[in-house]
């Protein structure tokens, strides 16, 4: 018999892993509930423990030939029944709409609490992006905690419904509300606990990457994702700033030849911009097309977007962007809107990432109100974060990912 545990943030969810690894005739011996602690733990939710087992069927029906029958002679009959009572737990139903754990919030309470809080943001800003890399180290000497006073708890409740209400994963949240525990001391300031938070975050999105020139003519740039992310207009913004801020010699390739509208669109662009611009149809047509721009000092290409459902599209892209000559210097974009639902982002990253390594670009970001998804993603991809769009214009809505400026729209402040 092979047994395992597996946790999950409920019940259903722990025993659901359990069905996936051992098949529907998993046994479940046991469900235990793991309440979280700490100082902050009324604001974790518990998570679940199921043990599970699965019979060895040939193995175990081996050796019940082999054993002996059972005789009068006096032996003991082999008693096969489980140990402890093994309980199938009852399905409990979902409160709709509400995550598991979250801690119950007062409308009539938090709203002026929010509105301290963007305040605070607000005066706070200044002073913190001047200090944020010059913040003293943290005493790593052992210091007794005391418990948290009443206003402190009330502000780290707010900046959790805050977070949980921009659609910050919750695993996400509990990580920082655990760093949140480790330098409180006694006495913080709430000012401190959003000095700590607002650093935190903005460290967690890291230094944002964007194209940079090697040199070595031509610098060959990659964009992909899914259809209807706006990879094109985002060619053409970011083409647009080379050539007219930096005066660069820019080119375009368009591999996207599922779409006419595609390449209509990136043509009209080009002609704006007075660049040359290649259509192809497979590797060896991309090769040939750079060829042409050895002069230019950036080739931009635009991918085919494609459901990242679809395997024969994906092995076209990756086909692709493998085929490319290695004495050019290559780099890729996955462009994704910040629209999409939050499980079809994950599904993406990680249809992507058997692609090609890539550097993030969010788009639409004027047509959400919730950036909890560009934290998710950063952190669950691991990939670096580069530019992020905010209207149709071009070349002027877009710009190098604004860090700080999204952790204050996280943290409930103004933009």
């Amino acid at each position: 018999m092979t047994i395992n545990k597996f946790q999950g943030k409920t019940k259903e969810e722990a025993i659901e892993k359990a069905r996936n690894e051992f098949g529907s005739g998993a046994v479940i011996m046991n469900v235990k509930e793991i309440k979280p602690k700490g100082l902050f733990r009324a604001f974790k939710s518990s998570t679940y423990e199921v043990t599970a087992a699965m019979e060895e069927r040939e193995s175990f029906a081996s050796q019940l030939h082999n054993m002996p029958r059972k005789t009068t002679e006096g032996h003991e009959a082999i008693n096969l029944a489980a140990d402890e009572k093994i309980e199938i737990p009852r399905q409990e139903k979902k409160p709709a709409f509400v995550p598991s754990g979250r801690p119950k919030t007062n409308s009539e309470k938090e709203v002026p609490e929010e509105s301290k809080l963007e305040q605070r943001l607000e005066d706070l800003s200044d002073r913190l992006e001047k200090t944020l890399g010059t913040a003293k180290k943290e005493d790593k000497r052992d210091k007794a905690l005391s418990e948290p006073s009443s206003e402190e708890l009330n502000f780290v409740r707010i900046l959790y419904n805050t977070l949980i209400k921009n659609e910050v994963n919750e695993k996400y949240v509990n990580q920082i509300l655990d760093e949140i525990e480790k330098f409180m001391r006694p006495g913080s300031s709430v000012d401190t606990i959003l000095s700590n938070v607002y650093q935190k975050l903005i460290l967690r999105f890291g230094q944002p990457r964007t194209i940079e020139l090697s040199g070595e003519r031509p610098d060959v740039i990659f964009f992909i994702g899914p259809t209807g992310v706006g990879k094109t207009t985002t060619i053409a913004k970011i083409a647009s700033k080379y050539k007219v801020e930096y005066e660069r010699r820019v080119a375009f390739i368009t591999a996207d030849t599922y779409r006419i509208a595609a390449t209509e669109q990136l043509a009209v662009y080009a002609n704006i911009l007075d660049a040359p611009m290649e259509i192809v149809y497979s590797r060896e047509d991309l090769n040939a097309a750079i060829a042409k721009f050895e002069d230019y000092d950036l080739v931009f290409v635009d991918t085919a977007g494609f459901s990242h459902k679809n395997e024969s599209q994906r092995e076209d892209i990756r086909q692709l962007l493998e085929g490319v000559d290695p004495k050019y210097r290559t780099e890729t974009y996955l462009v994704l809107s910040a629209t999409t639902k939050y499980r079809d982002l994950l599904e993406i990253v990680d249809i992507y990432h058997e692609i090609a390594d890539y550097k993030l670009i969010f788009t639409k970001l004027d047509e959400t109100t919730a950036y909890g998804n560009l934290l998710n993603v950063k952190l669950y991809s691991g990939a670096d974060l580069s530019y992020a769009t905010n209207g149709q214009n071009v070349p002027d809505d877009i710009e190098v990912f604004d860090t700080q400026k999204i952790v204050k729209q996280l943290l409930g402040g103004n933009s």
